[in-house]
């Protein structure tokens, strides 16, 4: 009896993905006992505090008033223009690098990823991120024939481990001449940890002298799907100014997510931005990406394209749309700041947070204690280091509530 008929590099265990399975026996919980009755930190989208997903009015009023006939039609292939434009306008703002700069479109943050891990690696490399790090990148890696390699990534004093990053870069560096490294920043997934400037100066500093080697191929993709959600204002945003004058042989991208920023999570929008002090470079950068595109997604979704681009290129259509996301961005800091002070109060170690939608809670035995926190009804994603509770879907009343829950169980889970 034939078993299998998939090619050999197509064959992968079944298995669900695990924050998709746990959502969903936190939604039967919800069912069952009553939302009220529930804690569920597991997917990362915004919810508001009844449970409900949030989707911006500043955003879906345009989307609506786009005509039946642009929602139907085919996006360009590399993006709708103006769209591009726009990415570009929201994403740097003023903190925009002096140098060259392409962007093309691709299906939210994750479609940026792929594009650097099969564009700017070859088979068998392996590419370098922290030890707390966002499953799929080892998916996307996998599915290429490419490996994840990682460094701790939080020194002694909780900061981040440039020292560690530098000496695991160099070895890999050397050994392969050319290294992809993914920066998840800021507001990192799963750990809510935003690299400072004087550590990105640090980085590039590190960065610019590997690269005297003209043999060596460096490039660093930013995945910054949650900008748009990091810090007060735009400071989170003031690193991207140095990457101007970089060596050529230094290559930027950058993973822009519309998922995120605007609330767009199914209508799978975003951008791979390339950044280089050298025209050639990026004029490459879009051409490989065009043709990986056409061959994996073929083009996006027009509609959400062109409902950025009017609000980014309208003036009243943009301030109503920031007032929105800045009222939400403070419920989301409020209860991260709640959960934070309850964890220090009961002594709950979490991963050092500065942003965004997750906090970490290191655990030796995360696969344990989540199963045990669902039986109080409290669900949590277990990660190889611990557990990520995702603040941006909790209440503030719950999110006080819910480190006592976790500390109990970890000490019960020893």
């Amino acid at each position: 009896m034939i078993k299998n008929m998939v090619a050999d590099h197509a064959k992968w265990p079944a298995k669900d993905d695990p924050i998709f399975t746990i959502a969903g026996k936190a939604q039967a919980a919800e069912k069952e006992f009553g939302i009220e009755n529930v804690i569920n930190s597991t997917l990362g989208a915004l919810m508001d505090d009844q449970g409900k997903l949030v989707a911006f009015k500043s955003v879906y009023d345009v989307f609506k008033q786009q005509p039946d006939e642009e929602l139907a039609a085919y996006s360009a292939i590399p993006g709708m223009p103006r769209f591009l434009e726009a990415v570009e306008k929201s994403f740097f703002k003023e903190f925009r690098p002096k140098a060259f700069i392409r962007t093309i479109a691709t299906p939210g943050g994750t479609g940026a990823v792929k594009h650097a891990v099969w564009n700017y690696t070859n088979p068998g490399d392996q590419i370098l991120t922290s030890d707390w790090y966002w499953t799929p990148y080892q998916t996307i890696a996998e599915e290429g024939g490419r490996n994840i390699a990682t460094y701790e990534l939080f020194d002694s004093q909780g900061n981040y481990n440039v020292f560690g990053f530098k000496k695991r870069f160099k070895e890999l560096l050397d050994k392969q001449n050319r290294l992809l490294t993914i920066i998840n920043t800021p507001a990192h997934n799963p750990t809510g940890y935003s690299v400072s400037n004087e550590e990105w100066d640090d980085i590039i500093g590190f960065l610019k002298e590997e690269a005297m080697d003209p043999e060596k191929r460096i490039i660093v993709l930013v995945d910054a799907a949650y900008i748009d959600f990091a810090g007060v204002s735009d400071e989170r945003r003031e690193f991207l100014g140095k990457f101007s004058n970089l060596p050529d042989n230094i290559f930027i991208m950058a993973a822009f997510s519309a998922s995120k920023g605007f609330t767009m999570y199914g209508l799978r929008n975003g951008a791979a931005i390339g950044i280089s002090s050298s025209k050639e470079i990026v004029d490459e950068f879009f051409s490989a990406c065009l043709h990986s595109g056409r061959a994996t997604w073929s083009n996006g979704t027009r509609g959400a394209m062109l409902t950025v681009a009017d609000i980014i290129n309208n003036q009243d259509k943009y301030e109503r749309y920031i007032n929105e996301k800045t009222t939400f961005n403070n419920m989301l800091r409020r209860r991260a700041n709640t959960f934070v002070k309850r964890a220090e109060e009961i002594g709950l170690k979490l991963v050092p947070y500065r942003d965004g939608f997750f906090i970490s809670i290191p655990c030796e035995k995360p696969f344990d204690v989540s199963k045990a926190l669902m039986e109080e009804n409290l669900f949590v994603v277990p990660l190889v280091k611990g557990l990520r509770f995702a603040v941006c879907s909790v209440s503030e009343a719950k999110c006080l509530k819910a480190p006592d829950i976790i500390k109990r169980s970890i000490e019960n889970n020893l």
